[in-house]
């Protein structure tokens, strides 16, 4: 697989195909961040935390195994999940007031991140209720694959299975 010649700049340790990237990447990751958190100001401050990772960690990505942004998306899913199950964020949300969740989709929807959100639903939907289910439980609301069977009352095979076969379907339907 050929690779873009930014991405083999910014792997030889050039900052300003870094900064391009950061550029390029940061606004989605953001939203991505900040659609799992549902906080603006952490969301922010983990980007930028998945960028310093992705820069001291530049080496390890193989464009063979996928594309750069699927590699920067998975460091930032995991790092806001990892965050969710901080005990500094369990506390903090012990201490939030109702009106936080009072139409939190509304909201997650008129903040504009760069991602054409609407679109990203509509691929998600026209893969089925099933794929619809497991991306949103493990993607979007960071339960484990674990907690996804526990959740669906399903085998954990199967739910590997639905998510790679999903996933790879909804690659499938991405633009370039």
């Amino acid at each position: 697989m050929e690779q873009d010649p930014l991405i083999d700049r910014f792997k030889k340790g050039d900052a300003v195909a870094f900064e391009q990237l950061h550029t390029n990447y940061s606004t989605a990751i953001c939203g991505v961040v900040h659609s799992i958190l549902r906080n603006r100001e952490r969301a922010e401050e983990l980007t930028q935390d998945v960028f310093v990772k992705i820069w001291n960690y530049r080496d390890q990505y193989d464009a063979g195994k996928g594309r750069f942004f699927t590699w920067i998306l998975n460091i930032a899913r995991n790092a806001a999940i990892d965050e969710l199950r901080s005990k500094s964020h369990k506390e903090q949300q012990l201490n939030l007031h109702s009106s936080f969740f009072v139409d939190m989709a509304e909201e997650a929807e008129a903040q504009d991140f760069g991602v054409d959100i609407n679109r990203v639903k509509e691929l998600i939907r026209d893969l089925g209720k099933k794929c619809h289910q497991i991306i949103d439980l493990l993607y979007f609301k960071g339960l484990t694959q674990k907690e996804t069977s526990e959740f669906l009352d399903v085998p954990l095979g199967t739910v590997k299975t639905r998510n790679r076969n999903c996933i790879s379907r909804l690659r499938k339907n991405l633009p370039n």
